[in-house]
């Protein structure tokens, strides 16, 4: 008697694959798109010309339900930036005194108004935390780690105020 064929492991391995997609397609799992928010017009109180703004208009851009205006008067809400503030905090030294690790910490606060100057969400602060180790004599690849670092915190500073925008309600 022959024995049965053996499908090869890429072939199983793409065989599950497929079936697991199948399975998360008919359980109503999809890829999180873009965040609508429920109004149409938005004034950002901080500059487009900051990396934080540039950032924070082309998320918003991506709604395509809202718009960025930057005339405060013509907005149905205003997001005002209280403060955006970076700090840098020594965690360990080594047994020579000398820094061992840092902690980097990026923080947000935020209110969103509506066109009458009522608060939609009250001010709110956002905090984004890394840690890593330092080297005096990686100096240099130290310093580009650490510019890294804070453009990883607000990427994730913006994803969590856009959460918040999006699921803010106008009163009636």
């Amino acid at each position: 008697m022959p024995a049965a064929p053996v499908l090869p492991r890429r072939r199983l391995l793409l065989a599950c694959a497929g079936l697991l997609g199948l399975a998360l397609g008919g359980c109503g799992f999809h890829l999180r798109g873009p965040q609508r928010m429920d109004f149409a017009t938005i004034h950002v109180g901080v500059s487009a010309q900051t990396d934080f703004g540039a950032t924070l208009r082309r998320q918003i851009a991506t709604t395509e339900s809202t718009t960025v205006t930057e005339d405060p008067a013509q907005a149905e809400a205003r997001l005002q930036i209280l403060a955006n503030d970076r700090e840098r905090e020594i965690l360990s030294l080594t047994g020579r005194g000398k820094v061992g690790e840092y902690q980097l910490i990026q923080r947000l606060r935020f209110q969103l108004l509506d066109k009458a100057g009522a608060a939609i969400i009250p001010p709110t602060e956002l905090t984004a935390r890394r840690e890593y180790t330092f080297d005096d004599a990686q100096i240099l690849g130290k310093a580009q780690e650490e510019a890294l670092l804070y453009r990883d915190m607000q990427d994730d500073l913006v994803q969590q105020l856009m959460r918040r925008l999006s699921a803010a309600r106008r009163k009636p």
